[in-house]
């Protein structure tokens, strides 16, 4: 087993990122970022890979995608990729291939994170995950908002796989009501992912200057996260506080929904980008104000993950379980 090739991949509606899987423990090198859109297919982009690094045919493939899997199939969300199972098989003459969702490839990296990629939001207990039994959730907002969590029971490992940015939005404040019937006249439906995402706080800071009756409503999410943080734009800075409180909501929510006793973690671009702002901003009020449910909302910890490939680290997990035939 430690001669095999173990080709895994974490797949974005603009980059695909590739690397080799250690075959012994939960690791992978030779990292090489891609561009989708210079690569008519996954297994173009594949066999361009281990052309360049240069590897041999691989004993096991595992990709991490943007996207739900149904029917071992993944279309992939903003890209013209469209991964399959079957013919990534036919076409590379390897039978164990699995693809797993980005964020399920996220959970099952949360055991190997070190501590020191792992920065707490909040004072809650920020002890290390039990050794036997222990639940946890993911959120990040990035081009989307995505969510997941992992079990642990009796010893093992179980993902939960979901679309929980597709959920309504409940707003919490006079603010985030007036924000939301701004919103409904813009979409048909406003679920939380309208405004925790990149394209949520253009969203948010647009329904803002609505309310206001100003007649400057549009700026890009980089823009409007810069603009807060020199404090160049008040509007902005009022955005990205709402942006972060709500998502401490929604991650309450999500820990409540899921039993996340020992901690949600965050991840996703946005918050990896910007942590000055996640940390004084009302994010962790907002995730503790569950009414009656406030003290167990006070024990759970918040950890933003700041590993630069928690994806590829998911699906190096899943590669080794998969050459070993688990």
């Amino acid at each position: 087993m430690n001669d095999q090739t173990l080709l895994i991949a974490d797949i974005g509606g603009t980059n695909a990122r590739f690397a080799l899987a250690n075959p012994s423990i939960v690791a992978f090198d030779e990292a090489m970022t891609l561009k989708c859109a210079e690569f008519p297919s996954s297994v173009a982009a594949i066999r361009h890979y281990l052309d360049a690094v240069p590897a041999p045919t691989p004993a096991a493939i595992c990709l991490a995608a943007a996207g739900p899997v149904i029917d071992e199939t993944v279309k992939v969300t903003n890209n013209h990729w469209v991964l399959s199972v079957r013919e990534i098989r036919q076409e590379l003459g390897v039978e164990r291939v699995k693809l797993l969702n980005d964020f399920e490839a996220i959970a099952w990296s949360i055991p190997s994170i070190e501590d020191r990629f792992l920065e707490s939001i909040g004072q809650a207990s920020q002890q290390s995950l039990p050794t036997e039994s222990f639940s946890v959730a993911i959120v990040g907002p990035g081009p989307g908002l995505g969510t997941g969590g992992l079990l642990k029971r009796n010893g093992q490992l179980i993902p939960l796989v979901g679309e929980g940015g597709h959920i309504g939005f409940a707003p919490k404040s006079k603010t985030q009501i007036e924000i939301l019937g701004v919103l409904r006249d813009r979409f048909e439906r406003v679920c939380v992912e309208r405004l925790l995402s990149g394209s949520g706080i253009e969203n948010i800071y647009w329904a803002l200057h609505t309310l206001r009756g100003d007649s400057r409503k549009e700026m890009s999410a980089a823009d409007i996260f810069t603009a807060a943080g020199d404090g160049s734009d008040t509007v902005a800075a009022d955005a990205a506080q709402l942006f972060f409180e709500i998502l401490g909501q929604v991650a309450g929510d999500i820990a409540l929904v899921l039993g996340a006793q020992e901690g949600v973690y965050l991840a996703g671009g946005i918050v990896k980008r910007y942590p000055e702002m996640l940390h004084i901003s009302g994010f962790r009020n907002a995730f503790e104000n569950k009414g009656h449910h406030r003290p167990m909302m006070e024990r759970i910890p918040t950890r933003l993950i700041t590993y630069g490939e928690p994806g590829l680290l998911g699906a190096a997990h899943c590669a080794l379980e998969l050459a070993a035939g688990a």
